[in-house]
């Protein structure tokens, strides 16, 4: 890769992606290269690696657009399966709720996660790996690798109980933290949020039958 990006140190490997962190054109940023396929053919896989980056870019200029805590897109190059986005700053919210952060600010990524589901977006992943708390900046959230335009109320009840199986696998010591999300969704007190919580609550009681 050629230009103004200057790679720092590795974040995270994963089966899609690999993630750098770096500077571009002087500005703190990461640097996310999707992983090649090696069971699909060449040629799908570099047309999936495009589609889903492009699609990547679309939802974060659109969520970007509506003001909403998440990376900045600054360059992207689809052919290559790559896009530099901005740093957001603070630490996952997974460490911040282990080292003593107050679980009311659950309640405030409720809050977001409604702002999200407004602009007609899932996120796909919500885990509290990809939702980061600073102290001055507040919350944001990473990673739309898995994300979708919809208004679909199963995919967006469906956040929920990705970031509600989360708290309870990694933050057992927190009683009700679903709880608390589900307040901050509601505040709005919209008919389509009181909708997707009430689906939501339908697919946790499917998943505890079914448990």
């Amino acid at each position: 890769m050629v230009g103004p990006w200057i790679e720092d140190s590795l974040l995270h490997r994963g089966a899609e992606a690999i993630v750098f962190s770096g500077t571009w054109m002087g500005r703190d940023a990461v640097l996310k290269r999707r992983q090649p396929r090696n069971w699909r053919h060449p040629d799908l896989d570099a047309r999936l690696t495009k589609s889903r980056l492009s699609a990547e870019t679309r939802l974060l200029r659109r969520l970007h657009q509506n003001g909403l805590p998440v990376p900045e897109l600054l360059a992207i190059d689809a052919t290559e399966g790559w896009i530099i986005i901005s740093k957001c700053p603070g630490i996952p919210l997974f460490e911040a709720l282990r080292v003593g952060i107050q679980k009311e600010i659950l309640r405030d990524v409720g809050m977001l996660i409604r702002r999200i589901h407004a602009a007609g977006m899932t996120h796909g992943d919500l885990t509290t790996h990809n939702i980061l708390w600073d102290e001055e900046s507040g919350l944001s959230i990473i990673d739309f690798g898995l994300s979708s335009i919809t208004y679909d109320l199963e995919p967006l009840g469906l956040d929920l109980q990705v970031l509600n199986e989360c708290l309870k696998a990694s933050h057992p010591s927190i009683e009700c933290g679903i709880d608390l999300v589900v307040e901050g969704y509601l505040e709005t007190e919209e008919d389509m949020a009181k909708a997707v919580i009430l689906r939501f609550d339908g697919i946790r009681s499917r998943v505890r039958y079914h448990g």
